[in-house]
């Protein structure tokens, strides 16, 4: 049996806040591999046009090839239709049913996970690894959320302390649109790959 740390997202692009999670979970936890899963179709995307897949998998493969408990796995991004996190973990367990699974997140979606696809289920099939950091719009402090999750859903949340990086995403494809320096935030493989592929040349709305 394996203890793997779930990393999913669009990542586009991903950047160095998706690896200084990643690396906190391995080493607070003494898990086995992390696992970063961009996602094919993810259903709470729809404000703007997400990247072609192999473009976001070969940029997690460059982010990630130094470190050698990370994997990048396709299990999600070929998938038909919305991929789901409750659907992902479901057919995980069918196809690993020897390991256990802990799936990473930041602190804002411990705020939000009663509205995706089956919440309940989500908790019900992993141990959460929580970004231990406030959350701007929260409505009260990130540990009663936490006990709130546990009491409602039997929720096993743990917490990962780390840093935090102060960037996303959306803001680095305006970045880019915008000829600004990426450096600071993606690693200089990534950085070179938008470049050589003219990615967020047209800043997404």
């Amino acid at each position: 049996m394996a203890e793997i740390g779930i990393m999913g997202g669009t990542f586009d692009p991903i950047h160095n806040g998706h690896l200084l999670l990643g690396r906190q979970a391995y080493k607070e936890y003494k898990l086995d591999e992390i696992w970063f899963m961009p996602s094919g179709t993810p259903p709470h995307k729809k404000d703007h046009v997400v990247t072609p897949a192999e473009h976001r998998m070969e940029m997690v493969r460059l982010a990630i090839r130094d470190y050698p408990y990370f994997v990048c796995s396709d299990f999600e991004v070929w998938r038909q239709g919305n991929t789901y996190t409750a659907e992902t973990l479901r057919l995980l367990h069918e196809q690993y049913p020897e390991h256990c699974f802990y799936f990473i997140a930041g602190a804002d979606s411990l705020y939000q996970i009663e509205n995706w696809y089956h919440p309940q289920e989500v908790m019900r099939q992993v141990v959460l690894l929580v970004a231990e950091r406030e959350y701007e719009e929260a409505p009260c402090s990130i540990e009663e959320q936490a006990d709130y999750l546990r009491r409602i859903y039997r929720a096993d949340i743990r917490f990962l302390h780390c840093p935090e990086v102060d960037i996303s995403s959306g803001e680095l494809r305006e970045m880019a649109a915008q000829g600004k320096e990426l450096g600071p935030y993606v690693a200089d493989s990534v950085k070179a790959y938008i470049h050589a592929h003219r990615l967020y040349e047209k800043v997404y709305p």
